[in-house]
């Protein structure tokens, strides 16, 4: 019997290790993709063509970048520490492919179910946060040591308020295993009861990934490249499959935990490949807001990226959460979370707006003048 047991974990470990091997090697892939269809996309709103020469239609121009990259030398400041320097970036790149464990992208086609699955991809995903402070502390270049705290202090600050939004999603579906949560939507996905939980996932999610416009840890006319501004080569990629293989896992959780995954809107009886089709699509529609978003926004100063956490996600995470509670305690009707998180969504949409259109305060040409005399 021991043997038998012992045989039957040796097969889910064989098991488990041959699907995060085949998502890592199609995550490669994907990722080579996401950084054509980026391309291509933001060349089409910006009134170009994009790739077009490196095989058809441009296809095999991340290849050939792929391929440039890992024939390039490696190089390491003089100054730099060998053992941080090395290791930092595998802190950014080994977690976010441990969060691919417990992500279904169909019905019983994840690595491992989780009962805890969405407390575990929250904790694992926070790992990265220590390799980005590694990178740019062990680079010996003060850019690189700015650009690691800045991103260090946008990843934390933004955090809280993406677990809250999660937090308060749990709260309604009543569990943190993600294939109950998908499961359990039916015929309304979590977004129309929670639209204020999706709009602050949305934003936390964009702030995680450095994306624009939270991209200020990377800004050239500040920190000259960010924490990896020292890294060549391969090392320098693995940054970036690290960020868009985030992009798509991030989309992938938002299109379970909100728009229903495989199951919503025809339910669970669907074959495994119009379940792997429905998971593409509302992933593939987030992925394209993403990189829409990307070419629409300006980048934030940091006093505003951090003001914007701290004075606005936070209280209205913690007002849905509370208002979450007072539901589920008092058995109050579902269509109070559908009023209450639309008036947030509205508020949230009212605050942004009137901070892009309120106009920089101008120096008194009093106070302007004394300075110039001054100098």
């Amino acid at each position: 019997m021991n043997n038998d047991l012992f045989g039957f974990e040796i097969n889910i470990w064989l098991d488990a290790a041959a699907r995060m091997g085949l998502i890592t090697g199609v995550m490669t892939v994907v990722v080579m993709g996401l950084i054509y269809i980026e391309r291509k996309i933001i060349a089409r709103f910006q009134m170009r063509l994009g790739p077009t020469r490196t095989g058809p239609m441009g296809l095999m121009q991340s290849l050939a970048d792929a391929l440039k990259l890992v024939g390039k030398e490696d190089l390491r400041p003089a100054g730099a520490d060998p053992w941080v320097f090395e290791l930092a970036v595998y802190f950014v790149f080994v977690p976010v492919f441990m969060m691919f464990v417990a992500i279904p992208f169909a019905l019983n086609w994840e690595v491992r179910v989780l009962e805890l699955g969405l407390f575990y991809v929250v904790a694992v995903s926070s790992i990265n946060i220590v390799g980005l402070v590694m990178a740019g502390w062990a680079s010996d270049n003060r850019y690189a040591m700015i650009g690691g705290l800045r991103a260090a202090a946008q990843a934390i600050s933004y955090e809280i308020p993406l677990v809250l939004a999660l937090l308060a999603v749990a709260m309604v579906a009543g569990s943190l295993n993600l294939t109950e949560i998908v499961a359990g939507q039916g015929r309304v996905p979590l977004i129309v009861w929670q639209p204020l939980a999706f709009a602050i996932f949305y934003i936390a999610m964009l702030a995680e990934m450095g994306r624009t416009p939270f991209d200020i840890a990377v800004g050239e006319s500040e920190t000259a490249g960010g924490p990896h501004i020292e890294y060549s080569g391969i090392r320098w990629s693995m940054f970036f499959l690290a960020e868009y293989a985030a992009l798509f896992l991030l989309c992938l959780i938002a299109s379970a935990v909100f728009l229903g995954g495989w199951a919503w809107p025809l339910g669970e009886d669907l074959g495994r490949g119009w379940q792997f089709a429905l998971t593409a699509i509302k992933t593939g529609l987030l992925i394209f807001s993403v990189f829409w978003v990307r070419v629409t926004m300006p980048r934030l100063r940091i006093d505003q990226l951090m003001s914007f956490s701290w004075k606005v996600l936070l209280p209205l995470s913690f007002v849905q959460i509370l208002v979450n509670g007072l539901v589920l305690v008092y058995d109050w009707p579902d269509l109070l979370l559908l009023a209450t998180g639309g008036a947030g969504v509205v508020l949230l949409f009212v605050v942004i707006d009137r901070g892009v259109r309120r106009p920089r305060p101008r120096p008194a040409p009093l106070a302007a003048a004394e300075s110039e005399a001054v100098a």
